[in-house]
């Protein structure tokens, strides 16, 4: 039985524009009809669609520290997603950035939107919602519902209080302004940092 675009999509239970992106892939042919429409052979793609055409997608585990001086907490991050994806049974990729949570140009974070639009991701999966980005991580997880992407957080539950969250952004957003007036390893920038860290740790 062959049917147009809207049909097809209904009859999967996926949207037009996966049906566009698999055909763009070479995952489905398509017929067209003499005016250039759409014509998919419904019993062709039951059999391959759409666990089937997902099978290849993969498991992303996003580990980020914004300094240096963290490496030791990114690694435990990354050890953290790994016993968690294992445990689960997932095959895994980790992408791992060190950066400012108010920077959107970090390599990590443009290859996991990369790979997100592309349809390569079936999964998410962070230690912190934060980890993606200080302020915008809901357009990051608007994407992955758009694309069908399952979000797993594993300490979503250990929720910190607004002033610690908004301690960290103001800490954030000066740590990144200062160090482009002052340099990123001038001692001025280093004492501006320092004094913030302790007036903070009054708080």
């Amino acid at each position: 039985m062959k049917m147009g675009i809207g049909k097809a999509a209904k009859e999967l239970g996926v949207s037009r524009d996966t049906l566009r992106r698999w055909e763009k892939s070479g995952k489905i042919s398509v017929e067209r009809t003499p005016k250039g429409h759409r014509r998919y052979n419904l019993a062709r793609l039951l059999g391959t669609t759409p666990r089937k055409l997902n099978s290849e997608k993969k498991t992303i585990a996003y580990a980020r520290v914004s300094s240096h001086d963290q490496k030791e907490d990114l690694v435990r991050q990354i050890q953290v997603l790994e016993s968690f994806c294992t445990a689960n049974g997932w095959s895994f990729e980790v992408i791992e950035d060190l950066g400012s949570g108010l920077n959107y140009n970090k390599r990590g974070l443009k290859n996991l939107i990369r790979a997100i639009c592309l349809s390569e991701v079936d999964r998410l999966v962070l230690t912190h919602k934060d980890r993606l980005l200080r302020f915008g991580s809901e357009l990051i997880f608007s994407l992955c519902e758009q694309f069908g992407i399952e979000v797993a957080i594993i300490n979503k539950t250990e929720a910190s209080t607004f002033e610690d969250d908004l301690v960290q952004d103001v800490l954030e957003i000066i740590t990144v302004f200062s160090a482009r007036l002052y340099g990123a390893r001038s001692r001025k920038n280093e004492k501006l940092l320092d004094a913030l860290k302790e007036a903070a740790q009054q708080l």
